[in-house]
Order: structure tokens, then sequence, then C-alpha cells
């Protein structure tokens, strides 16, 4: 399959390391295109559920394309979201090729386009609330277990698959989205920061849309997830677009995803520069 050429791409919310992350379909998106630059907004590697149990191959072979496509130029950026809140502690670092970060800006073609992943305006991921969060996050998993289960039996008797936990997460997206108003929250405070875009995830909803009050207007946008929706953002033709992943577009397609032998062989780092502004 021959590679998109792509300004930025934006995945958000893989959940690397639990069951519910369709690491194989990341990993066909991943190989399908060539972008300038690639920005991680958060929830990648899920730090909640994580067990040194479970993370098979697939998942390890997301991390390996996104080192070779920095090898292959692509400037990555990731931004930390809450299920990788322990990597916030290292937020500012930047080599070579990578740079990890809690928010970041850029500008193309004179737009300001503002990024980050959206949790300091969800209130259930702070203080006392965040435990109930986080049970509520292992609860999911287990739920994507006995939705495979379902399905599986669904297909010996030739009905369609059933999304338990997609029907679980919108009602709940719902709730969280009217109690701490998030679309809304972090468009108000772009437009009063004068930017054209302001691109979140956390919450797993796919979304493209203009948001205006009495101070102002700006696009705002959501990069959905991967583990129900499969959505990105991408920016191409100067303006951003929803990426839809369609399995039948990979139909037949197969990937090595055994562990890889890695040998440290030197430590030098080559920084380059992207032709986007940062």
């Amino acid at each position: 399959m021959e590679k998109r050429p792509l300004d930025v791409a934006i995945l958000s919310d893989l959940h690397l390391g639990t069951y519910g992350c369709k690491a194989k379909e990341v990993l066909n998106y991943l190989k399908s295109i060539a972008p300038q630059m690639l920005i991680l907004n958060g929830d990648i590697i899920d730090g909640w559920q994580f067990s040194r149990h479970y993370f098979p191959a697939s998942h390890m072979a997301v991390v390996k394309e996104i080192l070779c496509m920095m090898g292959k130029g692509t400037r990555v950026i990731y931004i930390t979201g809450n299920h990788d809140e322990i990597m916030r502690r290292y937020c500012d670092i930047q080599l070579g090729n990578f740079q990890l970060t809690d928010k970041v800006v850029i500008e193309i073609n004179h737009k300001m386009t503002w990024i980050f992943h959206g949790d300091v305006f969800d209130n259930t991921t702070r203080g006392a609330a965040k435990f109930w969060a986080k049970l509520g996050s292992s609860g999911y998993g287990f739920l994507i277990l006995l939705n495979r289960l379902i399905n599986r039996m669904m297909k010996i008797i030739g009905r369609d698959r059933v999304s338990l936990s997609k029907s679980v997460m919108a009602s709940v997206n719902k709730a969280v989205t009217r109690i701490n108003d998030f679309e809304m929250t972090a468009a108000e405070i772009a437009i009063e920061k004068q930017y054209d875009y302001v691109i979140c995830g956390h919450i797993h909803q796919p979304q493209k849309r203009v948001v205006e009050t009495e101070r102002g207007k700006v696009m705002y946008l959501n990069s959905g997830d991967w583990v129900e929706h499969m959505t990105s953002l991408e920016f191409y033709q100067n303006d951003w677009h929803i990426y839809q992943y369609d399995e039948k577009e990979f139909a037949g397609t197969r990937h090595e995803t055994s562990t890889p032998a890695i040998n440290v062989i030197t430590d030098e780092v080559n920084f380059y520069v992207s032709s986007l502004a940062v």
C-alpha cells in the first residue's frame, strides 16, 4: 500500500497495554501514512491499567513503528494524558525528532492550533474522584473482554456484532460533558488566547465543529480514540480532516509483530527541524 503524505497526523487514546486497544488497526494506519509531524495526544500507553503480564507483540509493534517513523524523518510530539500522567514529570524533553510535553501550539499557514489532551477540564480525573475514575477504567477493560466473548457467540449464530463498551462510554461521556462543559470550556479559552483551532482527545468522541461565542469563534476538533471509533485527525490540503479507519481498506494486510531484539549501537542523536513551526 502506498503511503499517504500528510502534513500532520494526530492520534489519541490508543490505550496500549489494555485489552480494548485496537493495536492491529493502529499499526495498519501508521504504516499507511507519511506525515511530516505525528502528534500523540495523550493516553497512548495506559498507565492506569498497565501490567507486565499484558503487553502483546502487536502493541510493541505500534511502538516500534513510531520509532521507525522518527528514524525516517517524522517529527513525533508526545502530549501526556491522564492515563499516562506518570510521564508528565519529564515534560519538555526533546531528543532529536522526539518531544515530550503536556501541550503544544503549532502554526500552519499563519493559523494557530492549540493541542492538548483535555483531562485538565475533567473533574473526574482529579482529587477523590480520581479513585473512582481508575476503578471505572478497570471495569471498562472487563467490559471489553465480555463484549468480545458476546461477539464470538453472535458470529456463531450469524448475528451482527454489538458494542456494549461504546454504549457505556457514550452515556458516560454525555454526563461528563454536561457537568464539565468540556468542549465549550476548551473553546472559550482558545478564543481568549486568539487561537484558530483547539484540538483535544480524552472524551473518545471524534468531532469537528465551529464553536461561536460573544467573544469570537474557534474550530474545535477531537481526535477520538482507537478503542471504539478508530479515528484520527489529519492536516492536508490546508485543512483538518477526521480520518475513520475502514478495515476493508486493509483486508489481507499482515505485519510481523514479533518482539524486536533491540541493541544500543550509539548514543548519537541527530536533530531534525520540521518545516512546520512549533
